[in-house]
Parts: structure tokens; C-alpha cells; sequence
């Protein structure tokens, strides 16, 4: 499947304070509908009959639909264009999603494009007040860098779960190559029943680490998600005991990533 925005023709600052005032939008619109999950959505959600388990099914498919109506919301108000390739690959069971991480919203992306996925999310979520409800009501798993969270992850696979992981566990570095921490590795190892990469490029970039909203570049920004063949986590297991092979795991998407994303192609839409 192949899902794309239309190419728009690049012009001097593109419509830069158009675009400027529709990033301010869409952001307090993100906070204020976060709030609304919390207060409201969610409450009248529980309200609803079934066990634990549907709520959070719930939950879930709620997110994702309005992750993704906020993604159409920055394209059709002209701040971003993206392209997507490969999108029927993901969301199976106990498929893990991992994926480079160049911008704020890349995890919105893909929780957009997996209805049901479940992921891993920066410990600071639970205490913001406008996203803990929603990660609370999903069942997200707090990356809190614990043990406790590396079984919660494996289980959540082993259940059947899509689960979402970036493994570098913050925003790269502007000109800097990606670097994995192994607990996405360990993770895939102990749990998945396979692992799918996504790799996300991001041009020009922005929203990226220690960079305020409104730093917005001087031209449309084009996201492009691209997935990639499935790897095998029994083939890596094979190799020793599991520090081991957890490491060549990680060695190994480590490398891969360096590689895709190291291609001169520019991510334009089709």
C-alpha cells in the first residue's frame, strides 16, 4: 500500500507565517485535545460495557484515529506533506515495530498507521498533564530504563501485540548518524515474532531535539516512511547466549539504519 500527500512546488519561505501560525494551531490543538481524552473521552469511554481488556482496545483505536486525523490536519493546513510506503506490513501479532526517531511526531505517525499498537514511551508522558491520560487509558509502557520494563514489552509481544520501539530512546542529533541503545534488541529477542523496521526521514528537518515548535524551516517539510523487510529475531537468538546475541542485534539494525538513511535519494512524494 502506498498512502502520499501531493507534491507542492517549493517557493521562496513557502507561505512560512501561513505556516508558522497553522504549527500553532495544530500544536495548542494537540494539548487541548489531549486534555479533552483525559476529561472527557475517556470517562465516557469506561462508561461503555466490557472487561479491562476491550477498554484498552478502545482507548487505542481512539488515539490512533485522532493521531491520524492530526496528521491530515498539518497536511491540508500545509505544514507538512509525507509519504508512506509499505504500511500494510505493519500491525501483527507480536510484530515489533522499530523505528529512527528525527522528529517530535514521528511517534504519531506510526501509532496513526497501527490502530492497535501498543508502545514504548518516554517516562516524562505520565507526569505531563495533557498526554498521561491517554497513556495511562492505552496501556503504554513508560520507559523508565527498568528491568521491569523490559519484561512488560517481551509479555506485550508474547501476548500478541504490535508494539512500537525507538531504540535510541530520544530525538537524534541533528547530523548525527542514530545510536541504539540494546534494550530494543533484548526486547526483540525475549518476545517478538518478528521485527520490522521503519525507516523515517525528515526533510528539511525539524521538530528535532532542543528545537522549539516555532523554529519552523524555510520550506514545507516532507516526512517519508518507509518499511523494510522483516528480520528474523530467531536467527539472532541461534547465535549465543542472549547478551551475545543481543548485541549482533543491535549491531545489526544499528547498521542497517546507517545505511538507509544514508542514501543521497531525497524523500519527495511520488
Amino acid at each position: 500500500m502506498e498512502l502520499a500527500t501531493q507534491a507542492l512546488t517549493d517557493k521562496p519561505r513557502d507561505a512560512y507565517y501561513w505556516r508558522l501560525l497553522a504549527t500553532a494551531v495544530s500544536f495548542a490543538l494537540f494539548g487541548i485535545g489531549g486534555l479533552c481524552l483525559r476529561l472527557l473521552v475517556f470517562p465516557l469511554l469506561s462508561c461503555l460495557p466490557g472487561s479491562a481488556h476491550q477498554h484498552q482496545q478502545r482507548a487505542r483505536h481512539t488515539i490512533s484515529w485522532l493521531f491520524w486525523c492530526f496528521i491530515r490536519l498539518m497536511q491540508r493546513a500545509g505544514v507538512l506533506t509525507y509519504s508512506v510506503e509499505g504500511a500494510e506490513k505493519l500491525g501483527r501479532p507480536g510484530q515489533m515495530i522499530i523505528a529512527n526517531h528525527p522528529s517530535l511526531i514521528d511517534v504519531v505517525f506510526l501509532i496513526g498507521l497501527v490502530r492497535q499498537a501498543n508502545c514504548v514511551v518516554k517516562q516524562s508522558l505520565w507526569q505531563n498533564p495533557f498526554t498521561r491520560g491517554p497513556v495511562r487509558d492505552a496501556g503504554y509502557i513508560s520507559n523508565d530504563g527498568s528491568l521491569d520494563m523490559l519484561d512488560a514489552a517481551a509479555q506485550a509481544l508474547r501476548a500478541g501485540q504490535t508494539l512500537i520501539i525507538f531504540p535510541e530512546g530520544t530525538r537524534t542529533q541533528p547530523g548525527q548518524a542514530p545510536a541504539f541503545h540494546r534494550g530494543g534488541a533484548a526486547i526483540g529477542l525475549r518476545g517478538a515474532n518478528i521485527i520490522t523496521p521503519v525507516v523515517i526521514k525528515v526533510s528539511p528537518t525539524t521538530l528535532t531535539k532542543a528545537e522549539p515548535w516555532y523554529r519552523i524551516p524555510k520550506r514545507r517539510v516532507h516526512f517519508s516512511l518507509r518499511v523494510g523487510a522483516d528480520i528474523e529475531p530467531q536467527a539472532f537468538a541461534a547465535l549465543g547466549p542472549a547478551p551475545q546475541a543481543s548485541r549482533k542485534l543491535n549491531d545489526y539494525l544499528h547498521h542497517y539504519f546507517i545505511k538507509e538513511l544514508a542514501e543521497d535519494e531525497q524523500p519527495t512524494p511520488p
